[in-house]
């Protein structure tokens, strides 16, 4: 870090629930939420949140932020992700092992009911512990130009690769 930077306390997280789906392993599992379309699944809440899901239904898509509890070892700073076979920066990926194991994917709502959102496209796998949930706004989160780097060049598709044991 900068000499001139404040110093950083750490931070925890309290999980708010967990994430439910049909996926028990990490392994042979879908690798982002459009490899997992029409998978069901459930962000099962602690009732104590319940009124926070109030007016999500709303929304078509939220984001869902979790704790990658299932991978092991110390993120690497160049890893061979998925979708290509060859070592890249560990920021340019979306590799489950990470300094903060934290793990992002946009799902579809299905339905908001007292303390659990059922969702649709999950591609996580069962027992997550749940951090947040942020409604998906695409005046807000869709740029109007964009560019995927070296995934454009990929002959992989993420609909159709499914996760092996590197990151376990």
């Amino acid at each position: 870090m900068p000499e001139d930077a404040p110093t950083m306390e750490p931070i925890t997280y309290e999980p708010i629930g967990v994430i439910r789906s049909p996926f028990d392993d990490p392994e042979g599992m879908p690798i982002q939420p459009t490899g997992a379309a029409d998978t069901k699944g459930v962000l099962a809440l602690e009732e104590a949140y319940a009124p926070a899901l109030a007016d999500l239904e709303g929304f078509s898509h939220c984001y869902v932020l979790y704790h990658f509890h299932a991978t092991e070892g110390s993120a690497s700073l160049s890893v061979e992700p998925f979708l290509d076979d060859r070592e890249r920066g560990l920021f340019a990926t979306r590799a489950p092992q990470r300094p903060n194991s934290i793990g992002l994917s946009v799902v579809a709502i299905e339905t908001v009911r007292d303390a659990e959102v059922v969702v649709r496209d999950i591609d996580v796998v069962d027992g997550t512990p749940l951090l947040d949930i942020k409604p998906f706004v695409p005046a807000f989160d869709v740029p109007a130009s964009t560019s995927s780097g070296w995934v454009e060049a990929s002959t992989d598709s993420p609909e159709s690769t499914r996760a092996d044991d590197r990151f376990l």
